[in-house]
């Protein structure tokens, strides 16, 4: 929003730049002055004050819109808007200024000024969105599942049920607009249009305002909010709940609930997308001559055929016990080779030593022969 001050300041001088300069320059530029003169490097008497005029410069210039409301002031200042002189007394900018403070919105005069595209949203306006986090259990990201969340936010009042009039009263019609949220302010031989200062815009007052909410239409308290979490969520994705964030002003629509999920690890299970993961120890005899191994589930445990001469990393899958209706099991077999021996297991891994094929290295031997 315009400030009265901007009429004696030349932001595009403080960070060395022309006028039609662009956003990369203007940033450009902030960089090497912030750098020069922010108070950590720079001990210098009026460095302060240089860090704090070269930011207020770059608040302005790296907003598009707050930079056109001040190219604006600055050109209607100059006298090149077109302005001096209209109707034989002209705009004085400095009534010009008072009246926009008075009335705390710069944005309706200069939108009329320049084609109207400035003005004040009137009536109801629909409320914020709202952010917030929650975590969930693993099995329940992956099965789907409904989640009780308790926030403090702002939410209807329910006092009002969101018109701000006290109960038996309602909102009236603005008399100073007649309900039209805009007046109109005669200056100098030249008239403009403005939000009315006395609904702001919104057409209607509440001569009674509730007494819960202050005639807001809000308040803010403990909310639950039962959210659905879908089958195959994934840790950080983002639901949205339409309707369920900020009340509107004056009527107006509420926002949304942005909830982003955090999903716990499992102790047994990984995601790969929409499959699960597991590790599954295995026996070198169940590997070697093939077993019928009990594999654990989300839901229960579940019958697995190991195939004889099966390797350590090979992935066995499991369908159908992923994500519901996505997804499967992928199981990757891990062969464990036995630490500790008995006498009498020991004295068999020998007598299968001496009947056991050689290991195949063909591809090693035919590698180093030729690399010797």
């Amino acid at each position: 929003m315009a400030s009265q001050d901007w009429l004696d300041k030349d932001f595009y001088a403080e960070l060395g730049v022309p006028s039609d300069a662009s956003k990369k320059d203007i940033d450009k530029a902030y960089r090497k002055l912030v750098r020069q003169y922010h108070p950590d490097n720079n001990s210098e008497p009026g460095a302060e004050d240089r860090f704090k005029a070269v930011s207020e410069a770059y608040s302005v210039l790296h907003d598009d819109a707050k930079r056109a409301e001040y190219d604006e002031v600055q050109l209607m200042k100059s006298g090149r808007g077109g302005f001096g002189g209209f109707g034989g007394g002209g705009v004085n900018m400095e009534d010009l200024f008072r009246q926009g403070s008075s009335s705390g919105d710069f944005g309706d005069i200069f939108g009329n000024l320049f084609g109207g595209s400035r003005r004040r949203s009137r009536g109801p306006r629909p409320g914020n969105d709202l952010r917030t986090h929650m975590t969930v259990d693993f099995a329940d990201a992956v099965q789907g599942t409904t989640h009780d969340l308790r926030m403090r936010a702002p939410g209807t009042c329910e006092t009002c049920h969101g018109s701000g009039a006290a109960p038996g009263t309602s909102p009236q019609t603005c008399p100073r607009c007649s309900g039209a949220g805009m007046v109109t302010v005669n200056q100098g031989g030249f008239s403009f249009q403005q939000t009315c200062p006395d609904c702001e815009g919104s057409g209607s007052i509440v001569p009674t305002p509730c007494s819960e909410c202050g005639g807001s239409g809000a308040v803010t308290k403990d909310r639950t909010i039962t959210v659905r979490i879908p089958a195959g969520i994934r840790d950080g994705q983002t639901i949205r709940l339409a309707g369920r964030g900020a009340p509107g002003e004056r009527g107006g629509p509420s926002g949304d609930l942005m909830v982003d999920v955090h999903v716990r690890n499992h102790p047994l299970f990984g995601r790969d997308g929409n499959n699960l993961t597991l590790r599954l120890p295995v026996a070198y005899t169940e590997a070697a001559l093939g077993a019928k191994v009990s594999v654990p589930t989300l839901e229960d445990s579940v019958t697995m055929r190991v195939p004889a001469g099966t390797p350590s990393g090979r992935v066995l899958r499991v369908k159908g016990r992923g994500v519901p209706g996505k997804g499967d099991l992928l199981v990757t077999v891990d062969v464990q080779v036995p630490q500790d021996l008995s006498r009498e297991a020991k004295e068999a891994l020998e007598k299968y030593a001496a009947v056991e094929p050689p290991a195949d290295r063909r591809d090693l031997t035919e590698f180093t022969g030729k690399n010797p």
